[in-house]
């Protein structure tokens, strides 16, 4: 390609307005961004400076958006503290409603003038236990029987009587009558004499085992004509047995030449009835007695077996009362004497019979028959149920123009025992049943689903999957590296976690019974305003953790118009003066046109020639 050669005018005129050119460029790009450092090149401290602080403002600008995503949990868990206080508060109200109302019900009795026993309260506030109240005095004469004689035992049927044998270590002398046998007085002698020795066997010169001494007994017995009676051993005892029917006998075996050989006079009554019993018989004979209280009898066999002593009689005779149902009597006495005690109010009177009678109390025991001394009247019922520390508080007595008012202080129905078929109070077994508070047991479910309501709104109170009152965490960053945060989280009274339901303020369910007493209801009450306190404390530890995002999220909106406004004082154009700029360089611009163009004028003036 052939060169072109411009006059130096021409030349100088065109680079002036390619510079221009560049000029005007520049300015227009920074009119065009507003900037006046858009790359490195421009200004690099300032370019990168600039760029940092706009980096850190716009790490800045995310964490605002968590911190009002923040501000939004905080504010739902405000929500449901708000919508929990209100609950809390009509169950307060519920509650004090319950302990206004007074609406228990009541039914009036008359009171038979002849009743005596019981009336029994059970069920309502009361439970399942009955309290029973006395309808009678006790100020009546107490039935007795005092025995006028000792108690005799049964025996055994074959009349034995047993002892320890203490051997006999001398020798025999003579011709004499070792042991004495007698049977109610009369004589059975039993002899040993040196004749016999040879005959009894292992007898040698004395008696000196009690082997020995049963050989002797028997050998004695049957040489000397007495018989009926056997002498057995057991080892350690002596047993001398009847081996008959017959009479009640009183025997005694005597060492008859003075030696202990038997322990001394050794006494016994057989106890056999005439015509009783059989030869060799174990079975015990018994004794039978009737005892009535007035209204039921006991029929009772005593044996030597159950009533073998006075201490065993009495006890097994109180046993068999209580089985057969004759109540009211008391099986006591002293010494060998068993005596009857009947109700103290008088209200029953003892009588005793049966075959055997004679033997348990005597021929002509001292009966005392009982006297009652009458009912109450209805005041005197009504003080007794008011003081009686097991109704207190669960139902009210007073006198409705002579009749027992009886008050039922529950929700449950109450049960009264001791009323007749005609209404009245009779101490019988009868039954009726007066109504529970239907208001209060209304109020408990109202109270009831006020409650569940309370957790449903505790459950409700999230925000973008965190519930603050349930013991959710919410953790928020403040600046961009991470060393200034919060944690905000429902915390109790010792700072640990937990969550705000009915479980931890102590709000328990309630049952009927729970709102038969004011008491009961007062310490409801007392939870629930401990519940509204607790309330309260957390809506204030939220409202401050609220408070400190709210004041960081203003800090740092400040903070990022901080920094970007210092990024723009380094990188921003000014306009008027960039614009002033553009119009000089313009003027330049045309200036150097017209310059360029008289130069081109001067090279134009040699084509004159032609």
């Amino acid at each position: 390609m052939t060169d072109i050669n411009l006059s130096k005018a021409v030349r100088s005129n065109l680079l002036s307005l390619q510079s221009t050119a560049a000029s005007m460029a520049k300015t227009q790009e920074r009119l065009a961004t507003g900037l006046k450092v858009n790359s490195a090149l421009d200004n690099p401290t300032n370019f990168f400076t600039a760029a940092s602080l706009n980096s850190r403002a716009g790490d800045m600008s995310n964490l605002l958006d968590s911190m009002a995503s923040g501000i939004k949990t905080i504010e739902a868990a405000d929500n449901g503290l708000s919508s929990i206080t209100k609950t809390v508060e009509s169950m307060q109200s519920t509650l004090r409603q319950a302990r206004q109302d007074k609406s228990f019900k009541t039914q009036s009795f008359t009171v038979d003038t002849a009743a005596t026993g019981n009336v029994s309260f059970s069920g309502g506030a009361v439970g399942e236990s009955a309290v029973n109240v006395a309808v009678g005095s006790g100020s009546g004469v107490q039935s007795t029987v005092a025995a006028s004689a000792d108690y005799q035992a049964p025996a055994s049927a074959n009349g034995q009587i047993s002892f320890v044998y203490d051997p006999n270590t001398t020798a025999f002398s003579g011709d004499a009558v070792i042991y004495q046998f007698t049977v109610d007085g009369a004589a059975e002698a039993m002899s040993i004499i040196d004749s016999d020795i040879s005959a009894i066997g292992d007898l040698d010169t004395s008696i000196d085992d009690i082997d020995e001494f049963v050989a002797a007994f028997n050998y004695g017995r049957d040489t000397s004509g007495s018989s009926g009676y056997t002498a057995t051993t057991d080892g350690t005892n002596i047993i001398i047995s009847s081996d008959t029917t017959g009479a009640s006998s009183t025997i005694d075996v005597v060492s008859a030449d003075g030696d202990a050989d038997i322990g001394g006079s050794i006494n016994h009554t057989f106890g056999i009835a005439a015509g009783t019993g059989t030869a060799g018989s174990t079975t015990d004979l018994s004794k039978q007695v009737t005892i009535s209280n007035g209204s039921a009898t006991a029929t009772i066999t005593l044996t030597s077996a159950n009533a073998g002593s006075v201490a065993t009689a009495r006890s097994y005779i109180q046993s068999q009362l209580t089985a057969q149902g004759v109540t009211g009597v008391t099986v006591g006495g002293s010494g060998g004497r068993i005596d009857l005690a009947g109700a103290a109010n008088g209200s029953n009177s003892i009588t005793v019979g049966g075959a055997d009678a004679d033997d348990v109390f005597g021929v002509a025991p001292t009966v005392t028959a009982g006297t009652f001394a009458g009912t109450y009247s209805v005041d005197q019922l009504v003080q007794s149920i008011n003081t009686n520390t097991a109704l207190t508080g669960k139902l009210r007595a007073s006198n409705d123009s002579g009749k027992l008012r009886i008050e039922n202080l529950s929700t449950e129905e109450l049960t009264v025992t001791g009323v007749g078929t005609d209404g009245e109070i009779d101490g019988t077994s009868g039954t009726t049943t007066i109504g529970g508070n239907d208001v209060r047991k209304n109020l408990v479910k109202q109270f009831n689903d006020l409650r569940d309501q309370l957790d449903k709104f505790a459950d409700d109170a999230s925000f973008n999957g965190i519930n603050l009152l349930r013991g959710d965490k919410l953790k928020l960053t403040f600046n961009e590296t991470g060393t200034s945060t919060i944690d905000i989280q429902a915390r109790d009274a010792d700072g640990d976690a937990t969550s705000v339901d009915n479980s931890t303020l102590g709000i328990t369910g309630a049952v009927d019974a729970d709102f038969d007493s004011d008491a009961d209801l007062d310490a409801r009450l007392s939870t629930l305003s401990d519940a509204l306190g607790e309330l309260r404390s957390h809506a204030s530890s939220f409202g401050s953790n609220l408070s400190i995002v709210q004041n960081r999220q203003d800090f740092t909106k400040n903070m990022i118009n901080t920094l970007e406004t210092g990024a723009a004082n380094l990188t921003l154009a000014d306009t008027n003066e960039e614009a002033a700029n553009l119009l000089a360089l313009q003027t330049r611009q045309q200036l150097s046109s017209t310059a360029l163009s008289m130069a081109s004028q001067a090279d134009q003036a040699v084509l004159r020639l032609f």
